[in-house]
């Protein structure tokens, strides 16, 4: 992996020193994987103080960061190439590569030992989980060797509501793994939307993406196999209890939303559709969740103090 002398000799003050470390920890990540880790302590059986659900998510959210931090620490070559990535930190040369990598580790092991100490061990070994599932299998082994990088790799961002879910009840459960499968089945669709409209970055970094390596009509298709694959998952939570018919209405209207710009997108060559369903996964990742804490959360009140 090359670096330039600049990235490696950086120095930082100020302002800039304070934002480039949040920008390392990827924060538009960071509150989808907290959102998603709050709604499983939510919707789970039992109560948890609210201190403890506090800090449960304090370490979901240092554990993202720290899992961000290293991620751009290993990928600084590639995304000093992408546009999409050159004005990060280490590749705008504004941070040097060790100080990431160290600011990644500490914020990990911090994040696991305290989740562990306060709160329970089995929520702390699922964020020790998601954590390595990001930095070795995905950062390190999977996203340049293989197309199906982020269909594996996703699962790293579908640890949340288990974590939360455990943080509750100290146990993994049928219905935390409901919830685990609803974003490992949303993410192939979601990141290969941004893929088709970033193919050109991929390419030259030589990140083996699916549009790079199987073409965009193959990609869009897979796509389509998936957002339909997507509906009896996003629905299992009814099945299992977790949630109710609100949730279950508003997800077969999202759902059916998500699979129609699904449908333009292969219709059509235009990058515009690809970009509007990238955008849209967002809010339909938050949306499902948002309605599953509404619907059904038994501990709301306990965590709110009421």
């Amino acid at each position: 992996m090359e670096n330039t002398t600049t990235t490696d000799t950086a120095s930082l003050s100020g302002v800039a020193q304070v934002a480039d470390f949040w920008a390392l920890m990827k924060p538009g990540v960071m509150y989808l994987v907290v959102f998603t880790g709050f709604s499983g302590l939510m919707v789970a059986p039992g109560t948890i103080h609210p201190f403890l659900g506090i800090i449960a998510l304090f370490c979901i959210a240092i554990a993202s960061g720290g899992a961000g931090a290293i991620n751009m620490w290993y990928d600084r070559d590639i995304d000093a190439i992408m546009s999409r990535t050159k004005k990060r930190p280490i590749p705008a040369g504004r941070m040097a590569p060790d100080v990431a990598l160290s600011f990644g580790v500490i914020l990990s092991l911090f994040s696991v030992m305290i989740m562990g100490l306060a709160v329970n061990w089995t929520a702390a070994v699922l964020l020790a989980l998601a954590n390595g599932f990001y930095v070795f299998v995905y950062t390190m082994f999977l996203k340049r060797r293989t197309p199906q990088n982020i269909v594996i790799g996703g699962a790293a961002g579908a640890f949340p509501p288990m974590i939360g879910w455990a943080a509750v009840t100290g146990t993994v459960s049928i219905e935390s793994i409901v919830l685990f499968l609803v974003i490992f089945m949303w993410t192939p669709p979601h990141f290969w939307a941004l893929a088709l409209y970033k193919d050109g970055d991929y390419a030259a970094a030589k990140v083996p993406m699916l549009p790079v390596v199987s073409g965009r009509r193959n990609t869009k298709w897979q796509m389509l196999v998936y957002t339909i694959a997507l509906f009896p998952v996003v629905l299992a939570p009814v099945y299992f209890n977790v949630a109710g018919l609100v949730y279950g209405a508003v997800a077969l209207i999202a759902s059916s939303y998500f699979l129609w710009l699904n449908i333009k997108v292969l219709r059509s060559e235009e990058d515009r559709h690809a970009r509007k369903m990238f955008f849209y996964s967002i809010l339909y990742l938050f949306v499902l969740f948002a309605v599953l804490i509404i619907d059904r959360a038994p501990g709301i009140m306990s965590l709110i103090g009421g």
